[in-house]
């Protein structure tokens, strides 16, 4: 395929255009003259340079890669009908969609923006976290980080045992067995030769309490509402969460939210200041 350098460069500004800061969780400002976001707002949504983001939309500069064309549809809140004329736009084909595709969509990311007080994350089916609120990394890390294997929560828990230290000792038992169970699920949904078949084979040759739940056949294990988690630094935190799921890609929004008053309440309080300035 060709780069349409024209209907790329068009097709940029009519979406940076029609964005409004607040629609990205930026502050709009006292001084501002754009319609739209700024070129900068954009290229910094779109984890790029401002040089690199004008001269795409001067129709000018080398051909961006998948990679980056990704990361532009997710940057600009791209429907997947918008990420994927983007693609081939810029002379590539678009991704496949469905349970492999972490394109998330709009509406999810324009919930997410608008939860800068409170610890959030958008998630996919085998536990990977894909987008996180300024107050979920200080209250569980940057969980974005992690690449291969490692990305899914339930993975972790049985290959890194640092990752049961964020929950209360008194729920792990009960982890262990959703964290089975979920992933039993998954794999009977999606089938063999699916990324939770590889997650499942790679568990089964690696850990032996894997093994062991596995072989209970446990299925329909829920998360519970509430959540305890050891903070190392505001110490013990009980959470609730909220959950929203969107259908067409199987992700999951979780919000964790405390009982206003509650000592909980206070140590996220404490949490979002201790946050602000780790990011500072």
């Amino acid at each position: 395929m060709v780069i349409d350098r024209t209907g790329l460069a068009g097709f940029l500004r009519r979406r940076r255009e029609s964005l409004q800061p607040e629609d990205v969780g930026l502050p709009r400002g006292q001084r501002r003259r754009t319609s739209g976001l700024r070129r900068e707002e954009a290229a910094a949504l779109c984890h790029m340079s401002t040089d690199y983001y004008a001269r795409l939309e001067r129709e000018r500069g080398p051909q961006p890669s998948e990679q980056m064309i990704a990361s532009m549809a997710q940057g600009l809140h791209l429907s997947l009908d918008e990420r994927d004329h983007l693609f081939r736009l810029a002379g590539h084909h678009p991704p496949t969609r469905g349970a492999v595709s972490e394109h998330v969509g709009p509406g999810l990311l324009r919930i997410l923006d608008r939860l800068h007080d409170t610890p959030a994350e958008i998630v996919t089916e085998l536990g990977e976290t894909l987008r996180q609120t300024p107050l979920g990394v200080a209250l569980t890390g940057d969980l974005t980080a992690y690449s291969g294997p490692a990305r899914s929560l339930g993975y972790r828990w049985f290959t890194d045992p640092a990752t049961r230290l964020l929950y209360a000792p008194e729920d792990h038992a009960f982890l262990t067995r959703m964290f089975v169970s979920g992933l039993r699920g998954v794999v009977t949904l999606r089938g063999p030769g699916s990324r939770a078949a590889h997650l499942a084979d790679l568990l089964l040759a690696g850990s032996e309490e894997f093994r062991r739940v596995w072989d209970d056949h446990e299925i329909g294990i829920r998360p519970r509402e509430v959540k305890h988690f050891i903070h190392p630094e505001v110490g013990a935190l009980e959470l609730t969460c909220q959950t929203l799921l969107d259908p067409s890609q199987s992700f999951l929004l979780l919000v964790y939210t405390a009982v206003p008053g509650s000592e909980s309440y206070e140590k996220l309080r404490l949490l979002s200041v201790i946050g602000a300035r780790t990011l500072r």
